[in-house]
């Protein structure tokens, strides 16, 4: 049996840079997500490779994720959910989203992703990687952004569309992510049917880029697996 591919999708304002060191098994697409809603997001995830796929996602990368698993359930061959939240927005999350745009549209973007993002990407607030995740978000832009903050703000909340995932789970993330803490996490796998949950000691949110090794060794183990339960279905 031919090997799914893996779909790599970025969280908000990144883009592939966020996995460039998470050396994979087999072969590996990387899905955009630029649409204004999580509808669209799902099918530009969808429409990044032909029949079952293995999805990976980071952040809003997965939360698109949970909404191809609402959509198309069977065309995962296993879903990794990485740094996320399952739940749906809080109203003080909604609000900051539409700060966060108004201040965008006004000529802020800078200001939002240096004074409002950047703080919550990583376990050390002055960690060298910091220019990186800047890097990517300026490559994504002010316009996706918006699109993204949009997309944010249709969210709904995706456990029972994880409790409806007949194919494997991973479930991975950063011991100290600020963002997405553990226990959001440990929510998802409890209503997978057939999840496993890694917390990486020391990471952040962007955990592909503080902990690659780790990331890397978590989702190589689980892929492996996974490709022999696919392979014996």
């Amino acid at each position: 049996m031919t090997v799914p591919p893996v779909v790599l999708v970025p969280g908000m304002l990144c883009d592939a840079e966020v996995w460039a060191d998470v050396r994979l098994p087999g072969p590996v697409v990387h899905a955009e997500i630029t649409a204004p809603d999580l509808g669209g997001m799902a099918e530009q995830i969808l429409s990044a490779v032909d029949g079952p796929f293995v999805l990976a996602g980071l952040s809003l990368g997965a939360i698109a994720g949970f909404e191809v698993a609402r959509r198309a359930p069977d065309r995962l061959a296993g879903f990794c959910a990485v740094s996320t939240n399952a739940g749906a927005p809080t109203p003080e999350q909604l609000a900051a989203w539409a700060e966060f745009d108004r201040r965008t549209r006004a000529g802020g973007f800078g200001s939002v992703v240096a004074e409002q993002i950047l703080p919550t990407m990583f376990a050390d607030p002055n960690s060298v990687l910091r220019r990186r995740f800047l890097d990517m978000a300026r490559r994504v832009g002010p316009e996706t952004f918006r699109a993204q903050l949009a997309a944010q703000a249709t969210r709904r909340d995706a456990h029972d569309a994880v409790a409806g995932l007949s194919c494997p789970v991973l479930v991975l993330c950063g011991e100290r992510d600020a963002l997405c803490p553990p226990g959001f996490h440990r929510a998802i796998a409890a209503r997978a049917g057939r999840a496993d949950v890694r917390v990486l000691p020391e990471a952040g949110h962007l955990l592909t880029v503080e902990a690659p090794r780790a990331a890397a060794a978590a989702l190589h183990d689980w892929l492996c697996s996974t490709v022999s339960l696919v392979k014996e279905s």
